[in-house]
């Protein structure tokens, strides 16, 4: 009985990113930041935090605003977007409410706070990552059950 379970619990695994790679390629285009979570990015940090697993990805706002095939914002200043998808350990089910903030700590030790918005299937926001170095990447996030968690990560422009 025991290895059904685990045999179950593994194939959900591995069928969840599929799923939700397919269901997120709905809607690219629109004028918001809908229908981007399937762009791809880097995945800058990964970590499992109290039964969920927060997964951060950074790309270029070049290649995000590709991603939904939309144009670069004439005098734009952010340079990266930071994605975060959370997921529950334990059923592989996506985790899309919440709140989520983040502080980047720039190489000349400024830095920036902001929410990141709830998007189709992950959280996410613009950053200005223009000067070469390390950026300190903090998050703290409060999710449905209301556990506060928090994660952080080194992010280095080259």
């Amino acid at each position: 009985m025991k290895k059904i379970a685990v045999l179950t619990a593994a194939l959900f695994a591995l069928a969840a990113p599929l799923a939700s790679f397919a269901a997120n390629h709905s809607g690219h285009g629109g004028g918001s930041h809908q229908g981007h979570a399937g762009h791809q990015g880097d995945v800058a940090h990964e970590e499992v935090v109290d039964g969920v697993k927060a997964t951060f990805k950074v790309m270029s706002m070049k290649e995000h605003m590709k991603a939904m095939k939309m144009e670069m914002p004439k005098g734009m200043k952010e340079t990266h977007h930071i994605a975060v998808e959370f997921k529950d350990t334990k059923t592989g089910k996506a985790l899309t409410e919440g709140q989520v903030k983040v502080k980047v700590q720039n190489p000349d030790k400024s830095d920036l706070t902001k929410d990141l918005a709830g998007m189709q299937g992950h959280f996410g926001a613009d950053f200005d990552f223009s000067k070469k170095g390390k950026y300190g990447v903090m998050s703290k996030f409060q999710l449905k059950d209301g556990k506060i968690r928090q994660s952080k990560f080194w992010y280095t422009v080259k």
